[in-house]
């Protein structure tokens, strides 16, 4: 059976067309918001979602599953509750919770998920590491041997704070906990400056949980004005932001800081206040 030339034509079109092409679809597992209050949503569907796991609500909204039942998951909510409503549908992102880190990072200042909130635009090239990482065992640890100077010579000969230390820096209200922080971040400036090399270089990580916006944009002022800000990251989970991000701040203010130590350079991280 002989083809037309104009059936030869049309066989060698859909025989070029069948050949190039492709589908392009994504498939998302979704679910339905059961129910809704006081920060935390039950959501059913999601049957194959891990914890500590990113979702996103048909507002835009962003949740972290914490809870993983039978019947339903339960979902953290970044914000107000109030744009979910029960049966709105949920998605999956397939991403554990995670913050950018890097040099990029330095002056900026950032909320609890890494998201600057300085209004110097977005973050240049940075990577990107978990909230929540297993900690390195005793043997992998090394004794407290190199000393951090805070730069107050009554906490460098008194109570000399070592690199890889923690600290308790308690008191009574208005007793200058936090100008010791800030004093101590301050005081880099100097040191870092008589370092001949990279490893040498403090860099500091300032977590402020639960304080007013007015303070923090203080604190900036005080960095700025003394080019502290440089080799320093500020985040942000202030009195007006969610629970929920008040909790998280401190998991991704040390994820920040861990970015240097894993790089073989320094960092202090201060959280003011844990009590929040």
């Amino acid at each position: 059976m002989e083809f037309s030339p104009r059936a030869a034509e049309l066989t060698t079109l859909l025989e070029s067309r069948m050949t190039n092409f492709y589908t392009n679809f994504q498939v998302d597992e979704i679910g339905r918001v059961v129910s809704v209050g006081d920060g935390i949503a039950r959501v059913y569907g999601l049957n194959e979602i891990q914890a500590g796991e990113m979702v996103e609500f048909a507002s835009g909204m962003k949740g972290i599953a914490l809870n993983l039942e039978n019947e339903n998951v339960g979902i953290v909510v970044f914000g107000s509750d109030t744009a979910i409503k029960e049966g709105d549908l949920v998605k999956r992102t397939g991403s554990i919770v995670d913050v950018p880190v890097g040099k990029a990072m330095l002056g900026r200042v950032v909320d609890a998920l890494g998201v600057p909130i300085d209004g110097k635009g977005a973050l240049s090239d940075h990577e990107r590491r978990r909230v929540e990482v297993k900690a390195p065992g005793i043997i992998e640890r090394k004794s407290v041997h190199e000393p951090m100077q805070t730069g107050l010579k009554a906490v460098d000969s008194l109570v000399p704070i070592g690199c890889g230390q923690r600290e308790l820096i308690i008191g009574d209200r208005q007793t200058g906990k936090t100008a010791i922080a800030i004093d101590t971040i301050l005081n880099q400036k100097q040191m870092n400056s008589r370092g001949t090399n990279e490893s040498e270089t403090l860099y500091c990580v300032y977590v402020a949980i639960g304080q007013k916006c007015s303070t923090v944009a203080q604190l900036v002022q005080i960095l700025s004005e003394a080019n502290a800000l440089e080799y320093s990251i500020l985040v942000a989970a202030t009195a007006s932001d969610p629970a929920p991000l008040q909790f998280l701040a401190p998991y991704s203010g040390c994820a920040m800081g861990e970015y240097f130590r894993d790089n073989g350079m320094h960092a202090l991280i201060i959280y003011d206040d844990l009590s929040k």
